[in-house]
This record gives C-alpha cells, structure tokens and sequence, in this order.
C-alpha cells in the first residue's frame, strides 16, 4: 500500500477515521510519509466532529440531521427519503474539493487535503430550505415550506404529468378552456387554490383528465409549454435526447454483459470517456498502476497550502435561480472572486428571499441592463477580466444578450465558459426550457420517492437543479485544470438531463431491455424493508439502516414477529431508547430520526465548530444563519467570505476595478444602464 500511495497523486477514501486508523491509514501518518499526496476524504458527518465514526450511510445520516422530516409525505412525521441526497451530493463535493487542490498543486501554491460528508452533501440541497434570521419576515421564513404543492395533473391513461409553465395557452387545452366557460371554470377552480403557473387549477385538473399523456405532452411542448411525464426509474435510458448528447452509453459488462449505463453528465473538450466496466477486487499484479496511468503532469510542490485553492480566480456569473448561481457561490466558497451580473430589477429568484439566499452568498452584485446597446462595453470589461463565465441562460437569448461563447472567447482566449442548460447542447430539445421539477419526473425521482401507489411525489430539495450546478462546477474546474496545463480555454457545459440521468446509475438496461432490480419504497414511506427503514415509537422515531439479511431474521425472533406490520406494532410499544438497543442487540446500525431538526442543528456547538452553520450580517434582516460549509481544507471549514449582496451592491465598486472612470459611471447611471450606485459616485 506505502508503494501504491508513494507513486498517486491522489487517496479517496470513505473509510471512517476510526477504521482508518485500525489499518494503518490515518491522515496524519499519511501525510507525513507521502506529503505529495492530496487526501479526499467522505465520511458520514466532518472530518473532527463529534459524529464523524457514524457509519457512512445515508439513512443514518439524513434521519440524524433531521431531513428525513423537511418533506411532507402521505403521513405524518419523517418519510424515508428514497433519492440518496448525501451520497450523490458527497461525490461530487469530493470530486470538486480534489480538483480545487489539484489545481492549487499545480499552480505551486502547495499541497493539502480535502474532506467533505454525506451530511455536507444533503445540505448542499437543504440551503434552500434552512435559515434564520434576526429580522426574518414570514416570507423569508416560510417560503418554500413543507406544504408547497407541485403542479401534477392525471392524465386519462392513469400517467401524471408535471407543468412548470402556464399551460392555458396550448392549443388543446385553450380549446377546452373556452369551450367550459367563465362559470364552468369558476365552479371547477372553487377549493383548487391556483398559483402563478396554474390559475386555472381546477379546471385544468378537470381539462387534463380527458385526454391521455401522449396527446397532452405533444400539445404542451409545441406551445413551448415546460412539462415532462411521471415515469418509473429507468425510462429514461431510452430518451433519444440522452443518448444523442453521451448521456446514455453502452458498456461490456463482465457480469451483466451487453448493458446501456449512464455516460459523463458533461461536455468538455476533450471528452470525459468510461475507460472500463464498474471494478471488482481482484489480487494486485505487478504493472497494473503504470499501465493504466499516463504519468502525473501535477506540480511536484509538496509544501502546505495555507489558503483556499481557489484564490485569485476571477468569476462572471450571468446567471439566475438556482442551477447556475449555485455553482458559482459554491466557486465563491472555494475562494474565487465572484461577480453576480443580474439586471437592473434584480435576478427573479431576488423575489424568494429564503431560496435566493441559499445559492448567493459569498458573491458581488453588479446590476445592468445587458439588453442596453452601452451595456456592451461593461460585458467586455468583464469577459477580458474573468478567468470563468458561468450561466444558465437558453443559448438564443444569450447570443441576443451578446454573452455567448463566440462573442466573449475573442475578447478572452483563455476564458472557460461554462453554460448550464435543460436538455443538453445536442438535439431538438437543446434550447428547450427546463426546470429541476421536470427531471425529478423523468428521471423517476418523483415516482420511485411517492411510494408503491402513490401520487408522483416533488421533492422540494430541489436536487436536480443541485446535481446539476454540481456538475457545472466539476466540469468548469476541469476546464480551469486542462488550461492551466497549457490548453488554452474552451466552452464547457452541464445539463439538467445529463445530472439527472446519472442519479439513475443504480439500475441499467440489459441486453434484453429489462432492468437490473433496485429497491422500491412502500407505500407509507417508511422504507424498502425491514432493517432499512423508519419506525415510530412512543416518543419519537428511529431509523434501522442494514442490508445483511441476517440481520433481519434476527429482528424477527428478537421481537417475535414474522412481517414488517408486525415490526411495526411491536416498535410503536417501545422508547426511541429501546429500539436504539434491540437495533444493537440485532446487529442493525441505527439512530434518532429527528423532527423539526433545523434550531437544534443551528445551535448545536459541534455543528458550529465545523462550519456546517454560516453567520453573516446582511442589512434587511441582520444576522443570519443559513447552512455552512461543504469542505473542509486541512480540517479549516471553506467558509463563506461575505453574505448575500443587495441588488447592485458593488456596482460602483466592480465598475472602477473594470477600469472605467467615475464620470463613465456616472453616464450609465443616468442613463439607466447600472443600478445600485454609492452616493457618492453617482452625484
């Protein structure tokens, strides 16, 4: 192993510290031997907390955290949460966190470790959701609750469809709407609280039901109408718009043979490739490591780094919601210097202030008109500044914008330009609208997470719009790395679908079509069997996390029941302490499963320690606590640098460092080209 680790560039391990140390592969001695080496490591809670030795699992970890309670289900009290957020969000927080390093290594700036967890992971997703405030309104408190509805409709074939933009203007369903009349429409919208995408609820609740989805999908997407179907896991592999862009591939499979797999989420140059079939162990044979590796191009400084990897990197962020701006605060929290360019009423997010906060802190307002001619001169100062240019704007209206890769690589030539997009840069859906929503449905997300027979279930962590920022910023910081190698820069790019499609990798298609099986939630959300699963008792909830199946014919003959609903009863007679100790007794790892988890998080010393809460002042609702760090660099939380700016905040500030003067800044002031001038400078 000292050979192996002597000659890598980088260990990955997801070993708890505890069992670490057991073989011999503790951080600390491992640094001390190899300091070339960068450590990247994922545990169940951070490295140095008090909870790091809880096993790595994400049943354990999200019922502990309390987020198995922040989605409302078919009951009361927490519901299983099917859609592993801390692992899938743990993976690309260590592979982010790795790049971060590797660059800073090769820049000469020294060497250092990463750690993250699969509580950091589901908080990544849950920023948008947990916050405090010293001044809070009900609107920063309240928005995006637990009681949020999703606008899902049943279609006449029994298949649910989910609609992100008012479909009243489609032709079928324009048609119907005339045909029911004011009166008709009134009578069906009575009891149906509508909202800004479906003012007609009811009625198009009724409208929907008298077509099947086929018919109602055609309709919608040739209105330009955001929708996708509710479909099981797995349809997806068939999409042709996936498999067109990678993101559906072919693999010989060892085991499985001929399989159709998840390919890379992004597109870069040149690009990402599956080398091989999924590994299995298999005894080490001598040639294997220079075989498979090309020779490290990495900078050979081995001294510390003492700051965070990303400092000196300049970011123009154009984007606005969530899949872009999270990225880039998440550049911001790794150090970058980041500009928020947003127009002159503010990003349309600015009108959510909950979820607004929760992909913005950290970052520069700089408030312009783009669509205004003079603006034009602003986007070049800042296209020749960046290192990054990051958004998720459609591409057509990004060329109309004048921000488009052509148009800003001939200012800079070194400019990595990461665009975020719905459906991927290929195919006839590569300009479509698309939102997080409609990939939890046709990745099978909303299905699979509702449970045997439910209603198609929204998720309001919102993770495909998560996964997808994620992936944004792992193939930008790819980017960053393959041209400060010497490859100039290049556009780079990730998609709601391509992130999404990945979340699917664990079932594939086999030759035959059929997929290879995944467990499938009951219908009370409680879990997917009995030893991974929640089950209430007398004075809260616990949460059992085991797949060895001995463990489950021990929990059997310890409580004496033969079925789940047995189980069940039998644990609704016991104390949270109780069940703690038979889950001990069977061998079945286990915790609390909290509820209304998110002040005791806040408080709790430990948690703040290690970052995992983020203070900031910010001037309309003073002190804040919102989610904190997703790294940790050599133990050190990658705190947020600053807060959440006001609209236009640095305007003026951003505008002199671009190099125009103060009477240039005045002109656009009253010319109505910037907003959110100091006084000072523009009188």
């Amino acid at each position: 192993m000292q050979d192996l680790l002597s000659e890598a560039d980088i260990l990955l391990t997801d070993m708890t510290p505890h069992d670490r140390e057991k073989l011999g592969l503790g951080s600390r001695a491992i640094k001390d031997r190899h300091p070339h080496l960068i450590i990247t490591e994922i545990g169940s809670w951070p490295a140095g907390h008090k909870l790091e030795n809880r096993p790595v699992d994400d049943t354990l970890v999200l019922a502990e955290a309390g987020l198995m309670d922040e989605q409302a289900g078919v009951r009361d009290g927490p519901i299983y949460l099917r859609f592993p957020l801390g692992s899938w969000g743990s993976a690309y927080l260590a592979a982010i966190g790795t790049l971060a390093r590797l660059i800073q290594k090769r820049r000469g700036r020294g060497v250092g470790g990463v750690s993250t967890s699969l509580v950091q992971g589901a908080l990544a997703p849950s920023a948008m959701l947990w916050r405090k405030a010293e001044r809070a309104t009900p609107e920063f408190t309240n928005s995006m609750g637990k009681s949020i509805r999703s606008p899902q409709f049943e279609c006449s074939d029994g298949v649910w469809i989910h609609v992100k933009s008012t479909p009243d203007h489609a032709p079928l369903m324009s048609a119907a709407l005339q045909e029911l009349g004011a009166d008709r429409i009134a009578d069906l919208n009575a009891g149906e609280k509508g909202d800004h995408i479906c003012p007609n609820w009811g009625a198009n609740k009724f409208i929907f039901k008298s077509r099947p989805s086929d018919v109602w999908l055609a309709d919608l997407w040739s209105a330009d109408v955001a929708v996708q179907p509710d479909v099981p896991m797995g349809h997806i592999y068939g999409d042709e718009q996936a498999i067109l862009n990678g993101y559906v591939i072919d693999v010989e499979d060892p085991v499985f043979g001929k399989t159709r797999q998840p390919g890379a989420p992004v597109s870069i140059e040149p690009p990402m490739r599956a080398f091989r079939p999924a590994a299995f162990a298999s005894p080490w044979r001598d040639g294997d490591w220079s075989s498979e590796r090309a020779g490290s191009c990495i900078s050979s400084s081995r001294g510390a780094a003492e700051e965070l990897p990303l400092n000196g990197v300049k970011v123009a962020d154009f984007g606005a919601f969530l899949a872009g701006p999270f990225a880039t605060m998440m550049l911001s929290d790794l150090g970058a210097d980041v500009v928020k360019v947003e127009g002159l009423t503010g990003d349309p997010l600015r009108r959510n202030d909950g979820a607004f906060f929760g992909c913005q802190r950290g970052k520069r307002s700089l408030a312009v008109d783009l669509k205004h001619e003079t603006a034009a001169d602003i986007i070049a100062s800042l296209a020749e500044w960046a290192d990054i240019v990051h958004h998720n704007i459609r591409l057509p209206a990004a060329h109309r914008l004048g921000i488009d890769y052509e148009t800003l690589s001939a200012i800079n030539p070194e400019l990595i330009y990461c665009h975020v997009s719905a459906y991927g840069p290929k195919g006839p859906r590569k300009d479509w609208p698309g939102y997080d929503q409609l990939f939890q449905a046709q990745t099978g997300w909303e299905f699979e997470g509702a449970g045997e027979g439910n209603q198609p279930m929204w998720h309001r962590f919102g993770m495909m719009d998560h996964q997808c920022a994620l992936a944004s910023l792992f193939v930008t910081l790819l980017g960053l790395y393959h041209r400060d190698n010497g490859h100039g820069g290049q556009a780079v790019g990730a998609s709601l679908l391509g992130a999404g499609l990945m979340t699917v990798s664990e079932t594939i298609v086999l030759e035959d079509g059929s997929l290879t099986p995944y467990p499938g939630l009951d219908q009370q959300q409680m879990g997917v069997s009995s030893t991974r699963r929640l089950y209430r008792c007398m004075d809260g909830w616990v949460a059992f996390a085991s797949d060895v199946p001995d463990t489950c014919s021990s929990l059997q003959q310890h409580s004496r029941q033969t079925s789940v609903s047995g189980v069940e009863d039998y644990m609704a007679g016991l104390t949270v302490a109780e069940a703690l100790g038979l889950a001990d007794d069977c061998g079945i790892a286990a915790t609390e499963a909290r509820t209304d988890n998110r002040d005791r998080f806040f408080g709790d010393p430990a948690n703040l320690d290690k970052g995992l809460v983020a203070r900031f002042n910010q001037s309309k609702f003073g002190m804040v606590d919102m989610v904190g760090t997703f790294w940790l660099f050599d133990g050190q939380p990658a705190l947020p640098q600053s807060g959440v700016p006001d609209l236009g905040e640095h305007t003026a500030q951003c505008l002199e460092e671009l190099g125009f003067s103060p009477v240039e800044i005045r002109d656009f002031c009253r010319n109505k080209i910037v907003a959110g001038l100091r006084n000072e400078v523009a009188e």
